[in-house]
């Protein structure tokens, strides 16, 4: 299978990258997405015609140079509405549909929107808050038939701006370094900041990206369009590579929509991977095949080292759960577990891994696509990119980089800006280590280490990663430090969440400890407790640790 546009076209605005596609290639199936049992499919010109006409629209109502704020499920009019905001004059600002109302009611305000789209869930909570939302002049809903007073219907500003004069809303321009994309992103701590992003910075990432790592021609699209990492690494890129984009309608349907659509890669965070893998593993123990798995893997791999690649035949029957076309599964937001990704290797799917962060729009690294995929590194970083280890301690520390697609900073807080970029460096909070191949390995972030009364450092994600690998029946595992009456960690806790209610829980502990002998002693495990439901998750399916 060939990889389309593997000549990657340098852009300078995302206007021009969406001229580009639609220039190219008008008919191209752009997005497909099920509408109860139709299955709808735009073209790349029909999408640029619906986008060009919301936005003089906008521009003829005033909001041409506004910050324009978006929340919402996954969907066609979110992603119209994401594109016409990059090609104005204004600000993009997309909410977390999971946060709590005066959240969001907070956010909207913090960020100076004054103009939000919303699905129809969203469009009663600011109903009920409307006088809390001074600066907000227009809330316009995805599926409303007709206006009313400031509640204004997505469709019909479409209707409307296809019968304008586009040439206000296609002169529109703005400093390609100044403030474009405002995401507030808390992380697991809660606590949220406004993240600046430009157009350079947006542009960058999408060309450097697809410098090193391509995409094929059919993507599943899963992940909250909210979060950079899909907003840009999926739906952006996707239009530079000229890319169909399938919606998935739920995180519910992820396993079906893979055998409707049929997809040639998926953007994912590695708890689906894992899930995946988990499912496979637990499907060929019921059956009673594990011993025929494991050798038809084995044959598979020495075929494999003498040029005959037998994989997608061999394993035709678990490729068919995936749809039977996907070739790629791209990883971010945390480490790959190494055994999960030569797994996907051994039977004909690549999971990619690479690491990223919303203040580096998000790419930082990622495996290259001509050189071998190393699980248990995130890649090498962009060309556009430097990168050095903050004051190691036996070689890991913080992750600093510097270059293009690097934040102007929090939006609002000088503070925080000057406290996390220093001499145009970005101290990222993440901890690491560069190795000989110049590839970055994360160790864990640098608010989760846990610093022993005896002045040594554990990095829990390092800890709970290893204890994984060993043993994969650990669904979910979360270290902590065991604290004394003075505040002091003197040793290590785990906590463990098992999925699978056959594995007898006595026999745990052993297994831990023997997971980790060949470590010192103050990284061994004192205590561990179980819980009965997987832990709490931020919308990027990260655990909520504290």
């Amino acid at each position: 299978m060939k990889k389309r546009n593997t000549e990657v076209q340098p852009i300078r605005s995302i206007r021009e990258m969406m001229e580009i596609a639609v220039t190219q290639n008008p008919n191209l199936i752009s997005y497909q997405y099920q509408n109860g049992k139709e299955l709808i499919s735009v073209t790349t010109l029909e999408f640029y015609d619906s986008v060009e006409n919301l936005g003089a629209k906008l521009t003829e109502m005033g909001f041409g140079r506004s910050h324009i704020a978006c929340v919402g499920e996954n969907s066609y009019p979110w992603i119209q509405t994401f594109l016409m905001s990059l090609m104005t004059a204004g600000v993009f600002v997309p909410i977390d549909k999971e946060l709590p109302a005066d959240n969001m009611i907070y956010l909207l305000n913090e960020s100076d929107s004054e103009i939000v789209f919303c699905s129809e869930k969203y469009e009663k909570i600011f109903a009920d808050h409307r006088a809390e939302l001074p600066c907000v002049k227009k809330i316009v809903c995805f599926e409303r038939a007709d206006h009313e007073g400031d509640f204004l219907s997505f469709r019909r500003l479409i209707a409307e701006g296809a019968k304008l004069d586009r040439a206000a809303y296609d002169s529109l321009k703005s400093d390609a370094n100044e403030l474009k994309y405002l995401v507030y992103t808390s992380g697991t701590t809660g606590i949220a900041k406004g993240v600046m992003l430009t157009e350079h910075n947006l542009c960058c990432g999408i060309y450097y990206g697809l410098l090193v790592s391509s995409i094929y021609e059919k993507g599943l699209s899963v992940l909250p369009y909210h979060h950079t990492y899909e907003a840009v690494c999926e739906l952006l890129v996707s239009i530079h590579h000229q890319t169909t984009i399938c919606i998935n309608d739920s995180l519910r349907h992820v396993q079906k929509n893979l055998q409707f659509y049929r997809p040639t890669h998926i953007y994912l965070v590695p708890a689906f991977s894992d899930h995946f893998y988990n499912s496979i593993w637990s499907t060929v123990r019921k059956q009673g095949k594990e011993k025929l798995f494991r050798r038809m893997l084995k044959l598979s791999d020495g075929l494999r080292k003498i040029g005959i690649d037998l994989r997608r035949v061999f394993f035709r029957s678990i490729l068919k759960q995936f749809g039977g076309k996907l070739r790629r599964i791209v990883c971010g937001g945390a480490p790959i577990r190494p055994e999960v990704g030569a797994f996907f290797d051994q039977i004909g799917i690549a999971l990619t891994g690479g690491y990223g962060i919303t203040e580096c729009s998000p790419l930082v690294s990622v495996n290259d696509d001509d050189k071998t995929n190393n699980f248990s590194s995130a890649g090498h970083h962009l060309a556009c990119l430097q990168w050095k280890i903050n004051d190691p301690i036996d070689g890991i520390g913080e992750i600093c980089v510097k270059g293009d697609v690097v934040m102007l900073g929090y939006y609002k807080r000088p503070d925080l800006t000057a406290e996390a970029i220093q001499n145009g460096w970005f101290y990222t909070g993440d901890y690491g280590y560069i190795n000989e191949k110049d590839e970055i390995v994360i160790t864990g972030r640098k608010k989760n280490i846990i610093v022993l009364s005896n002045g040594k450092n554990i990095y829990p994600e390092e800890m709970e990663l290893r204890m994984q690998q060993a043993l994969p029946y650990l669904t979910e595992v979360v270290v902590s430090g065991i604290r004394n009456e003075h505040g002091q960690d003197t040793g290590l806790a785990a906590e463990c969440y098992i999925a699978d209610e056959t594995i007898n829980r006595e026999k745990v502990p052993g297994d831990i400890r023997a997971a980790l002998s060949a470590l010192p002693a103050y990284k061994q495990i004192l205590n561990i407790t179980f819980r009965a439901e997987p832990f709490p998750k931020t919308t990027s399916n990260k655990i909520k640790r504290g």
